[in-house]
């Protein structure tokens, strides 16, 4: 067995990626502090091919140098933009139709592995702040929250490791 060389992996073309069709599912990044935390998001969201990433607050927007840094070009894939209003757009998701989840350790919250994929109904998943979690507001405006077990001393993943964690699964679950 040997690693397969970059020129041998078979991935898409920018252009093709553009014209690809993508899960109905936005990443809100909810003030997160790291800028590479926002571009290692960027790049899980080109990975797993989602309608896009929503940057809120603090959170550091592209052309970034440490977003550009870990992104590996993937903010010129994913379709992104940044909200003035949060609340208020979160409102307009849900008018359309999305289902508005926390990614948080929270009272009601399903763990990962018991949660599953309505079909034909898009989500939207709200990742927070790495010490604060989502915000107070956010909260207020959620469906439910999804939980990733975890079996250490730990109270949290990274923040970007959890995008990872929770895009492959809704991933797994919409290309079944």
């Amino acid at each position: 067995m040997r690693v397969l060389p970059i020129h041998e992996i078979p991935r898409l073309s920018p252009e093709a990626y553009a014209d690809s069709e993508k899960l109905p599912v936005i990443l809100i990044l909810d003030n997160i502090r790291s800028a590479a935390n926002v571009g290692s998001c960027f790049r899980s969201a080109d990975a797993f091919a989602i309608e896009g990433i929503k940057l809120v607050g603090i959170s550091a927007q592209p052309p970034h140098r440490e977003i550009l840094r870990t992104a590996l070009g993937a903010t010129e894939t994913v379709s992104w933009d940044s909200w003035g209003d949060p609340p208020a757009s979160v409102q307009k998701l849900k008018s359309e139709g999305y289902q508005i989840l926390a990614l948080e350790i929270a009272e009601g919250a399903t763990s990962l592995p018991d949660f599953e994929v309505k079909p034909d109904q898009p989500l939207a998943i709200i990742l927070g702040n790495e010490v604060s979690g989502v915000s107070k507001e956010l909260m207020a405006l959620i469906d439910g929250a999804i939980e990733i077990p975890q079996y250490g001393t730990k109270h949290s993943f990274n923040v970007s490791v959890a995008a990872g964690i929770v895009l492959w699964e809704i991933s797994r679950q919409m290309r079944k």
